[in-house]
């Protein structure tokens, strides 16, 4: 009998379960956040802003674009992966993700175990640029300018660690130049500067720099994939211009909070998905300067693995440390 009773309540508690389980809302039931950790005007504000636009009917609920600039992204990062995993807070991130473990101390949060992987969005080149009153007329004489008076050229990048910091630091090695850097808090600040005139020299992704290339307020010197940009046809590489196999490229991810359930990111990777598959998305994205790979949480994963390695042996090798 007591054996019977034990069955039947076992039975009774699963019954229950799966009842309360099917009566269970669908996600989600509520406001979504995306949080893109940089200010506004830079790609990834704008790419947050696109993917919300494009999820707010998709899903039913309102989903908000916040903007969280700081710690070359980690600000809004941390915020996000110190929030419940319940599917209400996302995070879409830039190439500085890979970077931030090794230069910012005490990073309040684990990049590898606390954030779930849910998509790589894209890839894209960085591009070189000066102002259209500077002399400069390809890459080499710039390069040339630098070794001539060392850190009397200065550059600006989205900030102290970022891909276009540690990647101009590698190719001055690799040239033997040293340039002055001047971090930004953000590609909208950045690019407001270097139209301005008040920086000479500026590196940041294409998909950010194309616009005022094309509206002739900035001149491209080269791009820092191993390959020719296809939004920039005639501008030659880096390793073009002389600095054999260098290769750089900037790239977009979506996280969720380390253990969000698994239907939710799969729906999320779906829809976004989706997203991107619109002719007009895409179309505005790839005019940018982003190729989109919509690569699934694993390949995500594996991809940070091998930019976390790569850049933090520069960051290492040439002692970069927050502030530089």
């Amino acid at each position: 009998m007591l054996t019977l009773f034990r069955i039947s309540a076992v039975l009774m508690s699963a019954a229950v379960a799966t009842a309360s389980f099917a009566q269970a809302p669908t996600w989600p039931v509520k406001p979504v956040r995306l949080v893109a950790p940089f200010p506004p005007g830079g790609t990834t504000d704008q790419l947050a802003r696109i993917l919300a636009a494009g999820l707010t009917p998709a899903l039913g609920q309102q989903v908000i674009a916040e903007n969280r600039p700081g710690g070359g992204g980690s600000i809004g990062t941390g915020q996000v992966a110190k929030s419940p995993p319940d599917g209400y807070s996302w995070v879409v991130v830039f190439d500085t993700h890979a970077i931030n473990p090794s230069i910012i101390p005490n990073l309040p949060f684990d990049t590898r175990t606390d954030l779930a992987p849910v998509m790589l969005v894209a890839t894209g080149s960085m591009v070189i640029t000066v102002h259209k009153s500077q002399p400069y007329k390809g890459l080499g004489e710039l390069l040339a300018a630098a070794r001539a008076k060392p850190n009397t050229v200065t550059f600006g990048s989205i900030g102290t660690g970022s891909l276009a910091h540690l990647a101009m630091t590698l190719m001055g090695a690799q040239a033997n130049f040293q340039m002055q850097h001047i971090p930004y808090k953000g590609g909208g600040p950045l690019v407001q500067d270097a139209i301005a005139g008040h920086v000479p020299v500026a590196m940041a992704t294409t998909a950010l720099m194309s616009p005022q290339i094309k509206a002739g307020h900035l001149v491209p010197l080269a791009v820092s994939s191993i390959k020719r940009d296809p939004e920039l046809p005639n501008v030659p590489t880096v390793a073009e211009s002389g600095i054999s196999g260098f290769d750089a490229q900037a790239w977009w991810g979506l996280f969720a909070p380390a253990k969000t359930p698994q239907p939710i990111i799969q729906r999320m990777f779906d829809e976004v998905a989706k997203i991107l598959k619109d002719p007009t998305v895409r179309d505005r994205l790839t005019i940018q300067g982003m190729n989109l790979v919509t690569g699934p949480p694993d390949q995500l994963a594996k991809f940070l693995d091998g930019e976390m390695a790569k850049w933090s042996k520069v960051v290492k090798d040439f002692g970069i440390r927050a502030g530089d």
